[in-house]
């Protein structure tokens, strides 16, 4: 055969034909292999690699097959993976295309199990100090389970024969890949409730599944549940499958029930049992109240036996009082002839000559103080005067009469006010003048003062150098003004 006797294809042709005989001869296969570089697309596929000693085999999951595995392929689990070999000419590779898959046995999952437990123990997630106690008697339960499953039946018929409460159910699926994102939602939303809105925060969590075999359980072993569990800040209790199936969220709840049915047992108590015990210790209350009254009646009964009767200590008390009321006329005529005799015997004492005696006496001191007060307050006026004469003659000597009488004057204008600088002057200004027998009406006439600057009362103009010395001037009365007289003598002040 020669190479121009061969068909020449294109490479898609070639793909396509790999392609079809491939897949015509391996219809279905089922492949055992360890997982590899397992990744879930933002599609929901997940794309794997089955691997061996010697050969790797590359995979993939249609997302509708993928949500209903019974657990999450994980990198190193051996599974047994049932599909169809194609090829995928984008790459040039072939690959399975997974229908089923499941672990390649209980001793692969049970292995995985045991590693992400010692793993997640390490962290202190299982601890026994996190684990906190569950409320006596909470007001509300959220039950986190599916809603048409006989687990919710159950719960809510035991809570209802115990201890009727509210219930919140938070639906989830409790079996696939989407389960285990879902119940860990569910913790985490009934967390975030702060009890404000119209949905109450619960007091207790239950997180409820019936039995399955370890592949349907397996929802309950993935970390985001456990973590979920851990980190709740509401009491939580774990109720999945029956005595015998244990989980990883078993351990981190704050309590593990064999049964849903057992958790709703331990959510609340027993009404009626309470009803009863309530009743019974009432009852017991009574009853030990009954009997402290009847000890304290009896006491009181024996302390009163050994008191005496009123009448005795009445009866002694009235004697004594009859008594006293008659001796008490004897002792008040006895007491009243005593004071009289007292009173005559002073009586007696008191004559008429002691009397005179006495007044003359009171009369000689009398007079012996007069002869000694009059020296003292004679003494005692003089030197009043004397201090009165000095005061007086100082004030002489320091009030304006004193200068008045050495030649001086004050004046003053119309009305009172006192003129101290000749400033103060204005031609044809009335003024008064005191002076020390009286006040003199002047008249400021036109003028300067020697040496001055302004009017004087009654002055002169000075004279001029080599003129004649001018005559004495005189104070003029004004035509307009009365008479003023000073000391009432009659005649007309001078200004000079």
């Amino acid at each position: 055969m020669t190479l121009d006797n061969v068909q020449t294809l294109t490479v898609s042709e070639l793909s396509a034909s790999l392609k079809r005989t491939v897949e015509g001869e391996f219809g279905h296969v089922r492949v055992r292999g360890e997982l590899s570089g397992v990744k879930r697309a933002a599609s929901g596929h997940v794309y794997m690699a089955l691997k061996d000693d010697r050969a790797v085999l590359d995979g993939v999951c249609w997302r509708g097959i993928a949500g209903r595995l019974r657990f999450k392929p994980e990198d190193g689990l051996e599974v047994i993976a049932t599909g169809k070999l194609s090829t995928y000419p984008g790459r040039s590779k072939y690959q399975i295309i997974i229908d089923e898959m499941e672990p390649a046995g209980a001793g692969a999952l049970m292995a995985l199990l045991e590693e992400r437990k010692k793993a997640l123990a390490a962290e202190g997630l299982f601890a026994a100090e996190r684990k906190r106690p569950l409320p006596y008697l909470p007001e509300v339960i959220g039950v986190i389970t599916s809603p048409t499953g006989a687990v919710i039946r159950d719960i809510l018929h035991r809570l209802q024969d115990r201890f009727p409460r509210r219930v919140l159910i938070w639906p989830v699926q409790v079996q696939g890949e989407a389960a285990a994102g879902q119940v860990a939602a569910a913790i985490h939303g009934f967390n975030a409730l702060d009890g404000t809105g119209a949905v109450p925060r619960p007091d207790l969590l239950i997180v409820a599944r019936g039995g399955g075999s370890i592949e349907d359980l397996w929802g309950f072993n993935e970390e985001i549940v456990v973590r979920a569990a851990a980190d709740s800040a509401i009491p939580l209790i774990s109720a999945v499958g029956h005595e015998t199936d244990t989980t990883l969220i078993d351990y981190a709840a704050d309590r593990r029930a064999p049964t849903p049915t057992a958790a709703a047992e331990m959510a609340v108590p027993v009404k009626a049992e309470l009803d009863a015990a309530l009743a019974d210790r009432a009852a017991r209350l009574v009853q030990a109240r009954r009997r402290d009254l009847d000890r304290r009646a009896e006491r009181l009964a024996h302390l009163g036996r050994a008191l005496p009767r009123p009448r005795d200590l009445l009866g002694s008390a009235r004697q004594r009082l009859d008594e006293a009321a008659g001796r008490l006329p004897r002792a008040l005529r006895a007491v009243a002839g005593q004071r009289r005799g007292e009173l005559n015997r002073a009586a007696g004492g008191l004559t008429l000559g002691r009397l005179r005696q006495g007044v003359r006496f009171k009369g000689e001191r009398l007079g012996q103080t007069a002869a000694r007060l009059a020296p003292a307050a004679h003494r005692r006026l003089g030197h009043d005067r004397d201090r009165l004469a000095a005061s007086a003659r100082l004030l002489t000597s320091l009030s304006h009469q004193g200068v008045l009488r050495r030649g001086y004057a004050i004046l003053q204008a119309a009305g009172g006010t006192i003129l101290r600088r000749r400033a103060d002057l204005a031609p044809g200004q009335p003024v008064t003048a005191l002076m020390q027998d009286g006040a003199a009406a002047l008249t400021v006439t036109d003028g300067t003062a020697p040496g001055g600057d302004g009017p004087t009362a009654g002055s002169e103009p000075s004279p001029t150098p080599g003129s004649a010395a001018p005559k004495r001037a005189t104070a003029k009365r004004p035509k307009t003004a009365k008479r003023q007289t000073g000391a009432g003598d009659g005649r007309q002040a001078s200004l000079f």
